[in-house]
């Protein structure tokens, strides 16, 4: 009995690993997507570093990338940058590779 006390508890601990690595790596990802979208918005220094971490806020509205993407969109709409949601998706993939990555290599 011991023996699967000790196997619940140590799938506990990689489960509760992994999420926070998977959190590490959105969080990077954002990051990384905020200072790309900032380059694009023309915000650079410390302007691109506070729209950041604006992206990375916008991540805790509800699960899922949705409310990043709504965000960049609505930004880029505003101030006329020419995107395609296509683009704008396919470069939340591109980061999101990078920040696994990143982390895993941290």
């Amino acid at each position: 009995m011991a023996s699967m006390d000790e196997r619940k508890d140590a799938f506990e601990k990689k489960f509760a690993h992994d999420e926070e690595l998977k959190f590490k790596a959105v969080a990077r990802r954002n990051k990384l997507l905020g200072l790309w979208a900032a380059e694009k918005l023309g915000k650079t220094g410390e302007a691109a570093e506070a729209y950041a971490k604006e992206v990375i806020m916008a991540d805790f509205q509800e699960i899922g990338d949705d409310d990043v993407f709504r965000k960049i969109r609505a930004d880029f709409d505003a101030a006329g940058v020419e995107q395609s949601d296509h683009q704008i998706r396919r470069t939340m993939e591109e980061l999101m590779a990078q920040a696994i990555e990143s982390v895993r290599n941290a």
